[in-house]
């Protein structure tokens, strides 16, 4: 019995310990570009963590400057974001739904064509969106944006999706058309309230996702006023000219604090929706 305790007490501490350099090489880094935006100067190297003094020029100069539309960059973020989420979550759930609760006759190819779809990398039809969206007059526009991200959402959401809603039993269904209910005021008056953890889990991944999403938002935004705060962030620091990089610092923590702030206060029922969307298949 004693060396059964002592084997897992030496799992438990190496347990300890792997967990303990796994939040140093996360923490550090990120601790390192927030005290980085207080430092004076435009470079982020420091002999010590801790700057020797601390300013809030870089934060002023990003609404002041006249080079940097950061103000506008961040509206346009937030709008694409905000777009993209609400209509990406709705044809999530509608996909999710029929395919949960509805048989008929190419429900498995249906399934089938999504999880195959959602193996293959984004980066392997940009070309092909691109073209389409020069043939629909649709480059350097929000919309088109928000068109591609929210298109995309089902091919990741819907399996979990699935999921969750599987775990609904069907007498409530049964129950409610037998009063008269139809399937949209099931979905709507049922469905919807009882899946606010799987709502909270698709609302964050997919308002996370074009907020801080850089390749796709430059291929399509070519104007500074359209640019999002991934690609307006980049153009900062991307030659030599531009080399701000305490200023890019203090707008990288000016990006992360919404999206740390949803993670904190939801966190409950973020754990809950992918859980038990995860419980079933």
């Amino acid at each position: 019995m004693s060396g059964r305790q002592g084997r897992k007490a030496v799992r438990l501490t190496v347990s300890y310990i792997i967990l303990i350099i796994m939040a140093i090489g996360s923490i550090y880094p990120a601790l390192w570009v927030i005290l980085g935006s207080f430092r004076p100067g435009k470079s982020l190297y420091s002999k010590t963590l801790l700057p020797e003094a601390f300013t809030l020029d870089h934060y002023r100069e990003l609404f002041t400057s006249s080079s940097i539309l950061f103000g506008q960059w961040y509206m346009n973020t937030l709008k694409i974001a905000v777009s993209s989420m609400i209509i990406g979550v709705f044809l999530t759930l509608l996909t999710s739904y029929a395919v949960s609760r509805f048989r008929f006759k190419w429900r498995k190819t249906a399934l089938s064509t999504v999880l195959i779809l959602g193996m293959f990398p984004g980066f392997m039809s940009m070309i092909a969106i691109y073209l389409l969206l020069k043939e629909w007059h649709l480059l350097d526009t929000h919309l088109a944006l928000i068109i591609v991200y929210a298109a995309g959402a089902p091919l990741g959401g819907t399996f979990i999706a699935k999921g969750f809603l599987d775990t609904i039993p069907r007498t409530l269904d049964e129950a409610a058309k037998i009063d008269g209910a139809s399937n949209w005021t099931i979905f709507s008056r049922i469905i919807l309230p009882l899946s606010r953890p799987m709502l909270t889990y698709m609302a964050l991944t997919q308002f996370v996702g074009p907020w801080v999403d850089y390749i796709f938002a430059r291929l399509v935004l070519r104007t500074k006023e359209n640019w999002t705060l991934a690609v307006g962030l980049f153009d900062m620091v991307s030659t030599n000219q531009n080399t701000n990089f305490t200023t890019f610092a203090a707008g990288a923590v000016l990006i992360a604090v919404p999206i740390t702030i949803l993670f904190i206060f939801l966190q409950r029922l973020l754990v809950d929706g992918l859980t038990s969307g995860a419980s079933k298949g």
